[in-house]
């Protein structure tokens, strides 16, 4: 339930795309206590908890990093959102961002994916991905927006 983010993975087609689509309200949420730690430390949490449940899963089922393990992106979809403040539009534009770069991994990302196994390969990839959505994220609220 956790890896798959609560069956969330078991959608057909783009199971990555539903699953940080998935982390968005659980974001708001979150943030929306106003505490600003408070998002970080749930990606830390999920981080950590991911790569237990990821771990678990591809142990038995055999596979390196089942498409259906979906709790790597919400970490770093919530990575992503950790640094704005709630507001639809940069919400929608750090879930962009989240998207590009988790589909196009630039480097460490990439080297992660291929040479980390385990649920800690599995849930790296996407914190990089997930750090460098987080910075483009913030230089347009700061400079754009």
């Amino acid at each position: 339930m956790l890896a798959t983010w609560f069956c969330v993975g078991l959608l057909p087609k783009a199971p990555g795309t539903w699953g940080s689509l998935a982390a968005l309200p659980f974001a708001w949420l979150i943030a929306s206590t106003g505490n600003p730690w408070l998002l970080p430390l749930a990606a830390l949490l999920v981080f950590l908890v991911g790569t237990w449940a990821a771990e678990r899963l591809e142990r038995a089922s055999g596979d390196k990093d089942p498409g259906h393990v979906v709790i790597d992106e919400v970490a770093g979809q919530w990575m992503t959102l950790a640094v704005v403040p709630l507001d639809p539009l940069l919400y929608g534009i750090g879930f962009v961002l989240f998207r590009v770069m988790d589909i196009t991994k630039p480097w460490p990302a990439s080297w992660l994916d291929r040479n980390v196994s385990g649920g800690l390969g599995v849930m790296l990839d996407d914190i990089a991905a997930g750090a460098y959505a987080g910075v483009a994220l913030y230089l347009i609220a700061e400079y754009l927006l």
